[in-house]
């Protein structure tokens, strides 16, 4: 592989020693610098528009993790930090979040923390729903176990991150229903996730055993075939008696009083419940 190719997949910046250890040899380094790589600090080689964690993460001889990391292994995170989040075992650097805890063995070309360690990190450090997404994330798409997290979460000061890990539920297919469960969680309203229903299908939630609340992503209703489906489920739901509620990423994010106070009213109501 190119030294040049190397270096981009290593998100455009390299210690001298990264590179000595990938078996590229010192004339290689020097031509680095000689066709336009810049020397931020001595050993360290840095390409035009690299990632500017990435660089960060090198300049403080740490690695990127919880919240910026998320975006790397593609976590699921609605807001990137404020502030970067780097795990480093030494008190040296300032302007970022300090992880010092690292159990795993990181990414082996970036600076990254392992997957395990953001998750981890994103538990102890972020408020919920934040740090659940990430957890549940970490476990849906990187298939990180949840009994693996739970036996690193055991000190006295581990507490909340604990009690985040046993609250999350792995059956959550995006960061909109984490968001969802979570809202449900805080206004104390019982719910079941992921129901199958004869003759509807699958169901995002099942609340008081007779209303549906879906969450409706991105692409929704993006192609007519799916429109046809959905109406039919909706139909299908009314006739066997439940309420149905149907609702977007952003209402769930920027007007949750409104989804609650529908919701409470519905199940106020008391509709009659399938069967009855």
């Amino acid at each position: 592989m190119d030294i040049f190719d190397y270096l981009k997949q290593a998100g455009g910046v390299a210690r001298s020693a990264q590179l000595l250890n990938a078996g590229f040899p010192r004339r290689e380094l020097l031509r680095l610098k000689e066709c336009g790589a810049a020397q931020p600090r001595r050993g360290v080689f840095v390409l035009p528009g690299c990632d500017e964690g990435i660089l960060a993460a090198v300049l403080n001889n740490g690695r990127l993790s919880c919240a910026s990391a998320a975006v790397h292994y593609g976590l699921w995170l609605r807001k990137p930090p404020a502030r970067l989040h780097l795990a480093c075992n030494h008190g040296h650097g300032s302007g970022f979040v300090r992880h010092r805890t690292v159990r795993f063995q990181g990414h082996p070309l970036l600076p990254l923390a392992a997957v395990e360690d953001v998750a981890l990190h994103a538990l102890g450090c972020l408020p919920a729903p934040a740090s659940t997404a990430m957890a549940t994330s970490a476990i849906r798409l990187h298939a990180v176990p949840r009994e693996l997290l739970a036996s690193q979460l055991l000190a006295d000061r581990s507490g909340t991150a604990r009690r985040v890990l046993r609250e999350l539920d792995i059956r959550a297919e995006s960061i909109v229903e984490v968001d969802l469960a979570h809202l449900f969680r805080k206004h104390g309203i019982e719910y079941a996730s992921q129901v199958f229903l004869p003759g509807i299908g699958r169901v995002d939630f099942l609340l008081g055993g007779f209303l549906i609340v879906e969450v409706d992503g991105f692409a929704f209703h993006s192609k007519r075939g799916d429109m046809l489906r959905d109406r039919a489920r909706n139909n299908a739901s009314t006739v066997s008696g439940y309420a149905v509620l149907r609702y977007m990423p952003e209402q769930i994010w920027f007007d949750p009083s409104m989804v609650i106070s529908e919701i409470n009213t519905v199940l106020a109501a008391g509709k009659r419940k399938p069967g009855r």
